[in-house]
């Protein structure tokens, strides 16, 4: 009786673990352009260092950084304090979350008539992040993967595939 049970789990288990790997394993980051805006979604201290990068390269004339919560980095302390080198908005999204950041996003293209904007997220959340900031934004977008923390990616894997049909099927904001 076990083993009956047991090779359907198995078998669902795989399954999902494939397309996991294939959606938020995977490498889906976008080339970036030349933008009106770098934009750095909170959440891992891994994505505010590419977006400098993207800024000291000349992608766009200003970083916008979505302040993280409960703690900010070192780095993003220096950042929104104004002691780097480059020109920096940061915000606070509401409701704290991705789909809080893409309206953020939204509101502030609209208001200052971007037209292209570069976000940078972790590369687990580059799918589900491009399909909830397309919703909000309109203009050319491209969505950089920065490098996963490889201890987080199984617990991350498994968060994206649960955030993802939510956001799908339950939570469509803009």
């Amino acid at each position: 009786m076990l083993r009956r049970l047991l090779i359907p789990i198995l078998v669902v288990f795989v399954g999902w673990l494939a397309v996991a790997i294939a959606l938020f394993g995977v490498h889906h980051g976008d080339r970036p352009v030349k933008a009106d805006a770098v934009f750095v979604l909170s959440g891992s201290s891994t994505r505010l260092p590419v977006g400098l990068r993207l800024m000291r390269e000349g992608y766009a004339p200003l970083l916008v950084i979505s302040k993280t919560t409960p703690r900010a980095t070192q780095l993003e302390q220096q950042a929104c304090a104004h002691k780097l080198d480059v020109n920096v908005l940061c915000v606070q999204a509401k409701p704290y979350s991705t789909v809080g950041e893409a309206e953020e996003l939204g509101r502030l293209a609209e208001e200052r008539h971007w037209a292209a904007v570069d976000v940078v997220t972790s590369s687990y959340h580059v799918v589900r992040a491009r399909i909830i900031v397309r919703r909000c934004y309109h203009g050319t977008l491209r969505v950089i993967g920065a490098p996963n923390q490889a201890l987080w990616l199984p617990w991350n894997l498994v968060l994206e595939s649960i955030k993802l049909p939510y956001h799908e099927l339950v939570h469509r904001s803009c």
